[in-house]
């Protein structure tokens, strides 16, 4: 079974969220550079725990879920330039990019 996000209140990791506002047909292109991204870099970052790439039905949205070990390890990430590099090719596709930090509140299962 893949490794995949794993939501729990008791575990101390920090939650990406990231919100791309892109034109749909450029919608499948993003998902595709950021899950090579992930691949290349991202997972060999320290710290680095999932990454999950939601697309939007009407096309013009891509969510990243991601968790990492900490805020920290997530800052130290932005700072390294094979990320860095990755990164500018989704700014270059994405016309808005919200970037955010979350901790889990609460988690609900059936």
């Amino acid at each position: 079974m893949a490794v995949t996000a794993f939501i729990d209140t008791t575990r101390p990791v920090m939650t990406l969220i990231n919100v791309f506002t892109v034109a749909p047909d450029r919608q499948s292109e993003l998902v595709a550079l950021l899950a090579r991204a992930t691949e290349e870099t991202m997972r060999h970052q320290p710290g680095f725990i999932c990454a999950n790439f939601h697309a939007s039905q009407d096309g013009e949205r891509v969510i990243n879920y991601a968790q990492w070990e900490s805020e920290e390890h997530y800052r130290r990430m932005l700072a390294d330039p094979e990320a860095t590099a990755h990164m500018a090719k989704a700014v270059a596709i994405a016309t808005d990019i919200q970037p955010r930090l979350f901790r889990v509140e609460s988690a609900h299962t059936k």
